[in-house]
């Protein structure tokens, strides 16, 4: 059974308890180059299951999160209040033909755009902490909830990445 947008927030918010987002932020990228050093395209390119993702589907997925996220925070802080549309992550894999990605690519377009955001978010006042975007299916997210949404989805992913590579 699929979990529902409010179960998703709550797992993934749940990866973070008690940790500081901006710090789990700034260690990802160096994490995932650890775990995929010396690891053949072929092996990241390979699939555990035929409906899970490969690691190199999971790397190319955390590159394009992440244009996202920083676009939604952007919006939020030219906007706030604005609407934030969801997308399809399994749509995006298939339409984005993630499969045939250079995973140590993504994983560079990751580290460039994650360290653009972070710089972003290290600029913030209090204030425009709290301003918030309406998500589609997810209701009001403020920037400081959408930091540490995405803290928890390192969390998660780098887990499904350890797994896979069994480190």
């Amino acid at each position: 059974m699929k979990e529902t947008p409010q179960q998703y927030t709550q797992r993934i918010i749940g990866n973070v308890e008690g940790k500081e987002s901006l710090a789990v932020q700034a260690t990802t990228p160096k994490k995932l180059e650890r775990l995929i050093k010396g690891v053949s395209t072929a092996k990241l390119r390979k699939r555990p299951a035929p409906d899970k993702w490969s690691v190199n589907e999971i790397l190319a997925h955390l590159a394009e999160t992440e244009i996202v996220g920083g676009f939604r925070m952007r919006l939020i802080l030219g906007a706030p209040g604005t609407p934030i549309p969801a997308f399809d992550q399994d749509a995006w894999v298939i339409s984005g033909h993630y499969e045939k990605r250079d995973p140590r690519k993504s994983l560079e377009q990751f580290r460039v755009v994650r360290e653009a955001n972070l710089a972003l978010l290290k600029s913030l006042t209090p204030e425009q902490w709290k301003h918030y975007g309406m998500h589609a299916e997810r209701g009001q997210e403020t920037v400081e909830h959408i930091a540490r949404l995405y803290a928890g989805h390192d969390i998660n992913h780098l887990k499904q990445i350890e797994a896979i590579l069994d480190k």
